[in-house]
């Protein structure tokens, strides 16, 4: 896209974090707003922050296609268009393979990637009409090695990152840009907010989340920038942070020997870890 102002933008999981910070500074660019979340509360105080601008708030849950295709169709009836959709939405789980249920991996995979899923589908048909839009993935680093603990969230962030990819080659030569987003840490809800895995220890999923708090350099403010900024350069994947930029290197290098590395110099950076304050709450949080 080349450029922000008089786009109708839709971004998914515009409650908090990354995809409230992407509300921000498109409105300041002067985009058109069609924002969903499952959490209205949140949305709300969304909407509030975004002063005279154009927008609309939908309450949202992704993983259900039936309610994604009504999505599509409001913004359509709302606005008659859509030029840029960022498909953002998404939550974690703490565990490692042996302690996630069937049907904890299940719920986070209708979440992160199918409804990166639904997003892509339902609204492909209004971003080919436009004469010049754009399609942006939310994946993560963890969409570029594999990490222990995180393993349905690695899966599901591997599996934006080859849609996207794909997507990108098969919109090649269409007026559809499309763009896989990689970041590092950034100081999200996300990590607090995770559920814990079926058989996962409580008390090991707290240290955790002190452990990537302590670690996410990146504000979500500065994330939103760069990801309007790779838009506006029709960049085919952006990295955000300089971890994010360091994790990718390691892993050209050596692809075999990355997630070890990684693990090590986290373990070496982060801090010992707290008494937690509270137990960690199981209930789930967009972005």
């Amino acid at each position: 896209m080349r450029e922000i102002r008089g786009s109708v933008a839709v971004v998914t999981g515009a409650a908090s974090g990354i995809g409230r910070a992407l509300a921000q500074s498109l409105a300041a660019r002067g985009s058109q707003l069609a924002l969903a979340d499952l959490d209205s509360a949140g949305l709300e105080q969304t909407s509030k922050l975004l002063g005279n601008a154009q927008v609309r708030t939908y309450k949202l849950d992704v993983s259900d296609a039936s309610a994604v295709e009504t999505f599509a169709r409001q913004v359509q009836q709302d606005f008659g268009r859509a030029s840029l959709l960022i498909n953002n939405a998404g939550v974690a789980m703490h565990g490692t393979f042996a302690e996630l249920s069937l049907a904890d991996i299940e719920w986070l995979m209708k979440i992160n990637f199918w409804g990166v899923v639904y997003g892509c589908k339902f609204f492909l048909p209004m971003l080919q009409r436009e004469p010049d839009a754009h399609l942006v993935n939310i994946s993560s680093v963890f969409g570029l090695i594999g990490f222990p603990g995180q393993t349905a969230y690695c899966a599901s962030k591997f599996a934006v990152r080859g849609l996207t990819e794909t997507l990108r080659h098969e919109l090649s030569e269409t007026n559809v840009h499309v763009t896989c987003v990689h970041p590092g840490g950034i100081r999200t809800p996300i990590a607090r907010n995770a559920r814990v895995g079926a058989a996962a220890s409580g008390a090991n999923s707290a240290d955790m989340v002190q452990r990537f708090e302590k670690l996410t350099p990146t504000m979500p403010e500065t994330a939103a920038q760069v990801i309007i900024e790779g838009v506006l350069r029709n960049k085919p994947r952006v990295l955000i942070g300089a971890d994010a930029r360091r994790i990718d290197r390691i892993q050209r290098l050596m692809p075999t020997r990355a997630t070890g590395l990684v693990v090590k110099t986290m373990e070496k950076q982060a801090p010992p870890a707290e008494e937690p304050a509270a137990p960690v709450t199981t209930a789930a949080a967009r972005k």
